[in-house]
């Protein structure tokens, strides 16, 4: 069973009082379980529910509606590449063979040593610089095969 620290769960009881309706509430708690594990497990859902006094289903729905909420561990980093038209223009799709064929990082996995996990995004709002990507919060723009391999280097 998934247990939450006592900062979490006042985190999940503070953000529930920015909404009129729990139901407002579910994608932040998600978010915050998430952060603290890394992932979403099918214990986080009960424990979300339980915090937002809402039905388990609704919590879940929303859990594994979205792309951004993870169900498996991740690698110690999370590398969130666009492949949205501007950075698809720019070579994006270059990047995500290079991320296969570099660090045996397919889209959804997270590599042998679990130092990153890939996820593709649709858009993360860094057109007039794309190929964009965050690593964890950082955004890294401009992107090229050498600059993300002198990014991915910072992140042990």
């Amino acid at each position: 069973m998934t247990v939450l620290s006592e900062d979490v769960l006042k985190e999940i009881v503070s953000v529930r009082k920015k909404y009129p309706e729990a139901t407002g509430a579910v994608m932040p708690a998600l978010y915050i379980v998430q952060r603290e594990f890394g992932y979403l497990s099918f214990d986080a859902y009960e424990v979300v529910s339980n915090a937002l006094n809402l039905p388990r289903t609704i919590v879940k729905g929303v859990g594994t509606f979205y792309a951004m909420y993870r169900h498996e561990p991740a690698g110690r980093n999370l590398i969130q590449l666009c492949t949205n038209v501007s950075c698809m223009i720019l070579g994006a799709e270059r990047l995500v063979d290079f991320l296969k064929n570099k660090y045996g990082l397919e889209p959804g996995g997270t590599t042998t040593d679990k130092r990153f996990s890939l996820m593709i995004m649709e858009c993360i709002g860094a057109c007039g610089t794309a190929p964009a990507m965050l690593v964890n919060d950082d955004l890294h723009e401009n992107l090229s095969e050498k600059s993300i391999e002198d990014i991915l280097e910072k992140y042990k």
